[in-house]
């Protein structure tokens, strides 16, 4: 096993990160056990993925040099629905409840009944391909400097067992997206400089 890799758990640090951030949450007081769940859960969202896909989708829009706008992400709304209560966010089960029956007089039932469509990713067998390609490109490179921080041979194992299609956290490709996390950690690694004692 990689030296560097040894004296890092990497699962312990994700696990105390986690319980850091639900510990940080804001809660009222007097919430049951579920509702101080529930808080947790929308909180951590907000912390970790939401702040992620904000910022992947402000950087992509302005790599294509476009102004994008998220009208629902404006802190004042976001502050305000962090405090509605469950029920009446989520009226009767209903996914993105508030948001339906604020445009129930606006909009046709078809489009105000229909099912939440998420952000879309589907598979794409030539972005699986080169993004393969290019991992096997920096493990073929003695001088990369991801090397330090991966098992050489169990990414090999990943790359010829085809890992493609079980979600993993909550990617539909698993195998090319986390290819290409660490095809970006080398990229990073090599544009700062940065190197690791092995």
């Amino acid at each position: 096993m990689n030296k560097s890799l040894s004296r890092v758990n990497i699962e312990e640090y994700a696990k105390a990160r986690y319980f850091d951030t639900a510990e940080e949450t804001p809660l009222l007081g007097d919430e049951n056990a579920l509702e101080r769940r529930r808080r947790r859960m929308f909180y951590i969202n907000i912390k970790w993925f939401m702040a992620n896909l904000l910022d992947r989708n402000d950087r992509m829009g302005m790599a294509g040099g476009l102004e994008m706008r998220m009208p629902f992400c404006d802190h004042r709304i976001a502050e305000y629905a962090w405090n509605i209560p469950w029920d009446i966010k989520n009226p009767g089960g209903m996914e993105m409840g508030i948001m339906r029956l604020c445009a129930k007089d606006i909009l046709p039932e078809r489009i105000l009944g229909r099912k939440k469509s998420p952000y879309t990713e589907t598979y794409r067998p030539q972005y699986a391909r080169l993004v393969s390609e290019a991992l096997r490109r920096v493990l073929g490179d003695g001088a990369a400097p991801l090397h330090a921080l991966i098992d050489k041979e169990t990414v090999y194992g990943m790359l010829d067992s085809q890992l493609i299609i079980t979600p993993w956290f909550g990617q539909l490709m698993t195998g090319p997206q986390l290819f290409a996390f660490l095809l970006q950690l080398n990229m990073w690694l090599t544009e700062y400089n940065i190197r690791i004692e092995v």
